[in-house]
């Protein structure tokens, strides 16, 4: 039987040789001074340790393992106590290089391993930067490593990491490690800490140990720890953390997470990380995993959302009649529907006319006076606001109304208070006004087909693309109706049919749009603008898809460019057509990169910012800011105007999440210092790109400031932005700002127009309609929405020349962004279904411990209901269980098996 180290004898001696051992200036005074301070029962503690450490040396191994097991139990008992340093920890801390000397001494046995225990967790109080509570934990007993808490967990995890970097370095090997990993993390997620777990995980650069699909030869497994308890915190925090890392690792976490949601069935989640992953083949797995036909509904309704053309398989959906009614959903065909049905529950149907907009008897006399004046200018500013303001409601007091219905008239005429070109927008705004309902708007753009005047036939054909933006129609009536007049002889109405397809069929893919707009890049004939919108349409169908063939026709026919064509402002549309084929594609375009390096000195650096912008659009890559900064550092030489893409590049590549965007901010507003014209003109623009459609007060201030910039062109980009912060939010504070902006600007007519295109845009759709081309809270990126919003934004970097020239049609290219910003709740037969939803500001949880709320400041509201930027909802009833974990759009709501009605 092994002795009582707990015995009376020699005890006094144990602690007078213990007590020589503590390294102190004064051993005397000091222990005096400390033991006074320390309560009976501390005291008694601190001997008993102190008997403990004396007993360790021993020379018998069995009083030594009783000793070791006593100190084990002690530091046991505390560490899990709530108290900030544990007691035992504290008073062992003294000896503890008095048993580290002893341990070298002893050989290999059970004890030197329980010792090797103890110092490890007596390390933890030490010197930070030893990593000696991993070598004992590596040289000790291969017990339960969480029996010791989870602060001593934590210190080892952090241990690791350090040792791991170091090991990497000198090519050691790190199986050892990995298996002391394999406990960490097996602790992390059975207490609720999988966020330290991945943490780790990311460290030692070996996260396929949480997949349940990766094929590991030494090492066990380790998905079997995420289970329905954790699986949806531990892929909250896997999507999260991938934004800020580098490629591939971002890619590798997102396709972790999505194996993981697809395990637990958490489809529409697995189905978002698809998407952003543009991974058409994980969509499909989604599907084909899922036999649920109304989950099956949800999914297309996050399909159509995106906005991306898709083609539903038997494998998918076997039934025909099924597979028709999902495809009608991915179409988007009942969008006009479900807005209309938001648009008579908020009692906003009446059409309003731009003087409701313009509230003119706010100002004072000048300004109302020159609001009157009946100019081509004018009309054309009123043309536009009418239809941004009756976006997709079907009517409107201008050019739907019957002849004798208010001041406006017909919409014939309507149309001829407008010049020329001007025709053109106002005859398209008729397929803005009826946005999304394809038969009304094509019955009623008919009367257009016949005209004589050019003018109004290429407005009409605009108005056929505006009118089919974002809906599929197996008829596809867009094609058949412009597709004969893309090779007329006027240049106008080639345009109009043009840019209608592109509209039409953004982000489709489509190969017959390709054989028929390819021969205008190459037609010697052709005029500068029929091939600049030619090169934008083709972007816009072939947006992110990397399509080699055109690709190589844009590329000649910017070699094709002449010396004085390449100095033309729309010439710049052509890099842009170019980058809209990589959007957010990242490495693909080196290969387009490197060849735009060979065109004429004029467009080479434009072409180059071009490109990087759009390939790292939305994926936050900091070097790639650093390195569009840097080019707005140099001085650029006479006529390079490179540095307005590159400005832009800065927010594009930037708006991917909260904090980026706020640095972007930031790094804009020291930009203005600059004196160069350039990128003071493009800042303005790049911050209304970062806050669209989301005033963040700060922004708000500073395009107020520049609106009244001395030059011009600042002034009027400062006004535009000040439309697309604002966009459909019917901001009380910008709108009155425009009125203050158009009384300032009455004499002056070109920035009047700009500030009449930003009031109608503040009150986009009644205020019903969002720019923003993120949603599901700001996880997916609408590809072809962002398109739209940088072709405006490269058009407004030359406001003069083509906004205020004839091409002030560009503007219906933010159609492509143009999304009802609701939620809509449906029931399994898609009828609509109106529930109690809690709508306030979303607050930021991942990794936090618990179920913390995920809202705050909420209201009560009935659906449908509207959603402002950084709003979120959840249902307030437990009658019905939601299809989508994120309620945006259209939600289908299934009843819950298990409510029972209070009574």
């Amino acid at each position: 039987m092994a002795p009582d180290p707990n015995s009376a004898s020699g005890s006094g001696t144990t602690r007078e040789e213990a007590s020589v051992k503590v390294p102190a200036k004064d051993p005397k005074k000091k222990d005096e001074k400390k033991d006074e301070d320390l309560s009976e029962e501390d005291l008694a503690l601190k001997q008993q340790l102190e008997l403990y450490v004396e007993r360790v040396q021993d020379t018998d191994p069995g009083l030594q393992k009783v000793a070791l097991q006593s100190m084990r139990q002690e530091i046991r008992t505390s560490t899990s106590s709530m108290t900030s340093v544990p007691k035992p920890l504290k008073f062992l801390r003294p000896h503890y290089a008095t048993l580290k000397a002893y341990y070298d001494t002893m050989t290999d046995s059970e004890v030197k391993k329980f010792l090797a225990d103890i110092l490890s967790v007596l390390a933890m109080t030490m010197t930070a930067g030893q990593r000696e509570s991993l070598k004992y934990r590596l040289l000790g007993s291969e017990g339960d490593i969480g029996s010791w808490g989870h602060e001593y967990v934590r210190n080892l995890a952090g241990e690791i990491a350090q040792e791991y970097t170091k090991r990497q370095e000198e090519e050691a090997c790190i199986d050892d490690l990995l298996e002391l990993v394999q406990q960490v993390v097996a602790f992390y997620m059975k207490h609720n800490a999988e966020y330290e777990a991945v943490d780790l995980l990311m460290e030692v650069e070996d996260l396929g140990l949480l997949g349940n699909d990766v094929d590991r030869t030494n090492n066990k497994r380790l998905g079997d720890h995420v289970d329905h308890t954790n699986n949806k915190r531990t892929c909250v925090y896997l999507t999260n953390v991938a934004r800020y890392l580098p490629g591939p690792d971002d890619m590798l976490v997102l396709d972790i997470a999505y194996s993981i949601h697809l395990k637990f069935e958490e489809y529409p989640s697995a189905l978002q990380i698809a998407l952003f992953l543009d991974n058409m083949q994980y969509v499909e797995k989604v599907f084909i995993a899922c036999d649920d036909l109304v989950r099956k509904k949800q999914f297309c309704y996050i399909l159509a959302r995106q906005g991306i053309t898709y083609e539903l398989r038997k494998e998918m959906v076997a039934d025909d009649a099924d597979r028709e009614t999902l495809q009608e959903i991915v179409n988007n065909t009942k969008l006009s529907e479900g807005y209309l049905t938001l648009a008579r529950d908020i009692e906003v149907m009446e059409p309003k006319s731009p003087e409701d907009v313009y509230k003119a008897h706010l100002l004072d006399g000048r300004a109302s006076a020159g609001a009157s004046i009946d100019s081509a200018r004018q009309n054309l500013a009123v043309t536009f606001v009418n239809a941004f303001v009756n976006a997709g409601f079907g009517q409107d007091k201008l050019m739907t109304s019957p002849s004798e219905a208010s001041s406006g008239g017909s919409s014939g005429n309507w149309l001829f208070k407008n010049k020329e070109h001007g025709k053109a927008s106002a005859a398209a705004s008729l397929g803005m006004i009826l946005l999304w309902d394809v038969d009304s708007g094509l019955s009623q753009l008919d009367k257009y087909f016949h005209s004589n005047d050019n003018h109004v036939l290429a407005g009409a054909f605009l108005g056929v693309g505006i009118v089919n933006c974002g809906i599929k129609n197996e008829c596809h009536p867009a094609l058949a109706l412009l597709a004969d007049s893309i090779n007329k002889g006027d240049s106008s109405v080639r345009i109009g049919a043009i840019m209608g397809l592109g509209l039409a069929y953004a982000g489709s893919k489509n190969e017959e749009i390709r054989s028929k707009l390819t021969p205008i890049l190459e037609d010697d004939k052709a005029s500068l603008d029929v091939i600049a919108f030619t090169a934008i349409s083709l972007g816009l169908v072939y947006v992110g898809s990397c399509n080699e063939e055109v690709a190589q026709a844009i590329i000649n026919a910017l070699r094709d460019r002449s010396e004085s064509e390449l100095g033309e402002p729309l010439t710049r549309l052509l890099p842009l057509g170019l980058g809209l084929l990589y959007l957010r594609k990242q490495e693909s375009v080196e290969a387009a990169a490197q060849v735009s390096k060979t065109f004429n000195e004029k467009i080479r650096k434009y072409c180059d910012m071009t490109l990087i912008s759009c390939a790292y659009a939305g994926t936050g890559n900091v070097l790639k800011v650093q390195h569009l900064l840097d080019q707005c550092a140099q001085d650029p030489e006479k006529g390079e105007s490179h540095q307005g893409p590159a400005v832009l590049g800065i927010a594009m590549v930037a708006m991917a999440e909260e904090l980026g965007l706020e640095m972007a901010i930031r790094s804009l507003e020291h930009l203005l210092l600059c004196r160069e014209q350039n990128i003071r003109r493009a800042v303005p623009l790049a911050l209304g790109l970062l806050c669209i459609s989301n005033p963040k007060v700060n922004v708000v201030d500073t395009l107020s400031r520049l609106s009244h910039d001395t030059d011009t062109e600042v002034a009027m980009a400062a006004v535009i932005s000040l439309g697309l912060i604002g966009a459909g939010t019917n901001n009380a504070r910008i709108a009155g700002m425009l009125r203050n902006l158009s009384s300032y600007y009455y004499k002056e007519a070109t920035i009047l127009f700009c500030v009449r295109i930003s009031q109608g845009l503040v009150h986009l759709g009644k205020g019903l309609l969002t720019l923003a081309p993120y949603h599901s809270e700001r996880f997916l990126l609408s590809p072809t929405a962002l398109a739209g919003i940088i072709t405006l934004l490269h058009a407004c970097l030359d406001v003069k020349a083509i906004i205020l020239g004839k091409y002030h049609y560009v503007l219906y290219f933010l159609v492509l962004a143009i999304q009802p910003r609701m939620l809509l709740t449906v029931d399994e037969n898609l009828k609509p279904l109106s529930v109690p939803v809690r709508v306030g500001q979303a607050v930021d949880v991942v990794g936090q411990a618990g179920q913390p709320k995920t809202i705050t400041g909420f209201q009560t509201h009935s659906t449908p209901v509207l959603l402002a930027a950084g709003d979120r909802a959840e249902l307030a009833t437990e009658k019905y269980i939601p299809l989508s974990p994120i309620l945006e759009g259209f939600v289908i709501l299934k009843e819950n098996p298990d409510y029972r009605e209070d009574n």
